[in-house]
C-alpha cells in the first residue's frame, strides 16, 4: 500500500511538472512583455484572495455582474416567444433568419476585438461602453418601423450583447484564482438563470397583452440600472500596458486592425452563404459555394497571418492558445454544443406552437425547464469543479444527457402528452448545464494569467460562431425539408403552402395562423411542423454524438490557485 501511495504521488507531481513546462513553453502575454516601458516601477504583488473575497467591493461586483448578465440572458430568450408575433408586422420572408444572424454576426465577429480592448484600455470603460451600445441597439429595435431599421438595430444590440458576455469572464478571472472561480461564477449563474427562466414567458406576455416593441423596449431601465451601478462599483485596475501610462492613441495603434478585419469579413461572408443556402439559392449554386468558399478561406488567412511575422505585438487571438491538444477539443466542442442548444431554443417554441397550438404565453411557459433546470445545474456543477479541480468526466456525462435528450425531443408530436414532454425536458437541460460553463475553465487552464482575456474572447468568439450555425443549419434543415413535404404534396391547400414554401414556416409557426384554415388543413399543416422539427433533432444528435467521442481525449489539466493579473481590485 506504501508502494501504491508512493507510485500515485510520483504519478501526479510528474503530471504537474509537465503542466508547468508546458505552461513556461507559452509565450508571454506581449502586452505586458513588449509594451512596458523600461523604467517601469516594480509591480506590487496582487492582493490576497482570502483578503480581497471578504470585502464588501469584491461582493458588489459580483452581484453587479450577474445583473448585467441577466439583461443580455433575458433579451436572449424573449425573442423566442415574440419572433413570430413582430414578423407578422414587419414581414422578413425567407430573410427572417436575419433577425437572430444579425444578432449573431456582431456578437460573434466584435467579441475578440473587445477582447483586446480590455486589454488595452482596462475592463470598466469596455465594460460600460458595452453595456450602452445594448441600450441602444434595443431602442432602434423598438422603435423600428421596416425590416432595414430592425436589422440594423439587432446588429448593434448583438455588438452590445457579446460584449456583455465577453466582458464578465475576464473580470471574474480577474478577481477569482481558476481553481475558485466555479463558486463565483455559479452565484452569478444563479442571477442569470432568472433572465434566461423568465425570458420566454416575459417575451409571451408582451407579445399577447402589450406590443411587440416592448420586448426591445424592457431593456432600458434594466439596462440602465445595470449601467449605474458598474459605473459606481466597477473599481478595477486599467492593466499595465505601457506602464500604465500610455496615451489613448498609443493604445490605438496597438490594436490588430487587419487580425479583426480578417474575422469580421471572413465571419460575415459565411453567414451570408448559410443564411440564404437551401432556400433562395441551392446548395450547389454560385451564391451559397463562393461566399462560403471566402469565409473559410479567410479563416485560415487569419490564422495564417496571426502566426506570421506580420502579425502585431497583440494579435488578437494569439495562436499560442490552441498550442494544447486540450484547448482545441474543448474549442471544437464549444463550438457543437452551442450550435445544437441554438437548435433546441429556437425550436421548441415553434413544436409548441405550430404543432401543439398553443399561444406564445403558453409555449414561453412551457420551455422554462431548459432555463429552470439547465442554468442551476450550470451553476452548481461550476461551484463542484472548483472543489474537485476536473472536468473531463463532466464533459462526457454532459454530452451523453444532451444526446439522450435530443433522442427524446425527436419523438414529439401532435398527440404528445403533457407528462410526455415535461419528462423529456429534464434529460437535455441537464446535460446542458454540465457543458455550460465547464468549458472555459478547461480551455483557460493551459493559458497563463496573462492571458485569460484573450482566451476568454476567444472562446466567446467560438462560441458565438456556434450560436450562428446553430441558426443558420436547423434553419436550413427546417426550410429546405418543410420545402420537399410540399413539394411531395404534404398540404393540399395551395395558399397554405405557397405561405409556407421558400422559408416563411418559420415566420408563421403560430397557432392564430393555423387555426385560420379548416381542421383538415390544420393537421396537414401541424404534421409538416412536427416532421420537419423532427428532422433538426435527428442532425443535432449527430454533433454532439462527435463531441462526445472526442471529450475522451481531453486531459484534465491542474487548475491554478494561484492569481497574477494587473486588473484587480483598486485598493481604495
Amino acid at each position: 500500500m506504501a508502494n501504491m501511495k508512493s507510485s500515485n504521488t510520483m504519478s501526479d507531481g510528474s503530471l504537474i511538472i509537465e503542466e508547468t513546462l508546458a505552461m513556461a513553453r507559452i509565450d508571454k502575454n506581449p502586452i505586458v512583455d513588449q509594451l512596458q516601458q523600461q523604467d517601469d516601477p516594480p509591480r506590487e504583488p496582487p492582493p490576497d484572495f482570502q483578503t480581497v473575497q471578504k470585502s464588501v467591493s469584491f461582493w458588489v461586483i459580483i452581484v453587479g455582474l450577474g445583473i448585467m448578465m441577466w439583461l443580455a440572458a433575458l433579451e436572449n430568450t424573449v425573442l423566442t416567444t415574440a419572433a413570430p408575433v413582430i414578423l407578422e408586422e414587419i414581414p422578413l420572408r425567407e430573410h427572417w433568419i436575419w433577425l437572430t444572424n444579425a444578432f449573431f454576426l456582431a456578437s460573434a465577429a466584435f467579441q475578440p476585438l473587445l477582447g483586446q480592448l480590455a486589454d488595452i484600455f482596462g475592463r470598466r470603460w469596455t465594460t460600460l461602453s458595452v453595456i450602452a451600445l445594448f441600450m441602444i441597439g434595443s431602442a432602434i429595435c423598438g422603435a423600428a418601423n421596416n425590416n432595414v431599421a430592425l436589422i440594423a438595430g439587432r446588429a448593434v444590440q448583438g455588438g452590445g450583447s457579446g460584449g456583455i458576455l465577453m466582458a464578465y469572464d475576464p473580470i471574474i478571472s480577474d478577481l477569482v484564482p481558476l481553481r475558485y472561480r466555479g463558486n463565483y461564477i455559479a452565484i452569478v449563474l444563479l442571477i442569470y438563470s432568472i433572465g434566461t427562466t423568465m425570458g420566454g414567458f416575459v417575451g409571451g406576455v408582451i407579445v399577447d397583452n402589450i406590443s411587440w416593441r416592448w420586448a426591445f423596449y424592457i431593456n432600458l431601465p434594466i439596462g440602465a440600472v445595470s449601467l449605474l451601478l458598474m459605473f459606481f462599483i466597477l473599481r478595477v485596475g486599467r492593466g499595465n500596458y505601457g506602464g500604465g501610462s500610455a496615451s489613448p492613441l498609443r493604445r490605438l495603434q496597438s490594436i490588430d486592425y487587419v487580425g479583426n478585419s480578417i474575422l469580421i469579413g471572413g465571419t460575415t461572408s459565411m453567414l451570408i452563404a448559410l443564411t440564404y443556402a437551401g432556400t433562395r439559392y441551392p446548395w450547389s449554386s454560385w451564391h451559397t459555394l463562393v461566399p462560403l468558399i471566402i469565409g473559410f478561406l479567410s479563416f485560415v488567412l487569419f490564422g495564417w497571418f496571426e502566426s506570421s511575422s506580420f502579425a502585431p505585438a497583440v494579435p488578437v487571438m494569439p495562436p499560442r492558445l490552441f498550442t494544447n491538444r486540450t484547448s482545441v477539443i474543448i474549442a471544437i466542442n464549444t463550438f457543437l454544443f452551442t450550435a445544437v442548444i441554438y437548435w433546441s431554443i429556437f425550436f421548441l417554441p415553434v413544436y409548441f406552437q405550430s404543432v401543439k397550438l398553443y399561444s406564445p404565453t403558453t409555449a414561453g411557459i412551457d420551455v422554462m425547464p431548459i432555463s429552470l433546470l439547465g442554468v442551476p445545474t450550470a451553476a452548481a456543477v461550476a461551484a463542484a469543479m472548483a472543489r474537485w479541480g476536473k472536468y473531463k468526466a463532466i464533459h462526457l456525462l454532459g454530452f451523453t444527457l444532451y444526446t439522450l435528450g435530443l433522442g427524446l425531443f425527436s419523438r414529439l408530436d401532435e398527440n404528445s402528452l403533457t407528462a410526455e414532454w415535461v419528462g423529456y425536458m429534464f434529460t437535455a437541460p441537464l446535460g446542458a448545464g454540465l457543458l455550460l460553463n465547464t468549458q472555459l475553465p478547461a480551455f483557460q487552464a493551459p493559458v497563463p494569467e496573462s492571458d485569460q482575456a484573450a482566451a476568454t474572447g476567444s472562446w466567446n468568439f467560438i462560441r458565438t460562431i456556434g450560436s450562428v450555425w446553430g441558426v443558420a443549419i436547423p434553419a436550413a434543415i427546417f426550410n429546405n425539408y418543410v420545402d420537399t413535404l410540399i413539394a411531395q404534396g404534404a398540404i393540399s391547400n395551395p395558399a397554405a403552402a405557397s405561405l409556407l414554401k421558400g422559408g416563411g414556416a418559420y415566420q408563421f409557426a403560430s397557432a392564430a395562423f393555423i387555426r385560420q384554415f379548416p381542421p383538415l388543413i390544420q393537421d396537414e399543416i401541424r404534421s409538416v411542423y412536427q416532421r420537419a422539427i423532427q428532422r433538426v433533432m435527428y442532425c443535432a444528435i449527430s454533433f454532439t454524438a462527435f463531441g462526445w467521442i472526442i471529450c475522451w481525449f481531453e486531459r484534465d489539466i491542474v487548475l491554478r490557485t494561484e492569481l497574477v493579473t494587473d486588473y484587480g481590485l483598486e485598493e481604495n
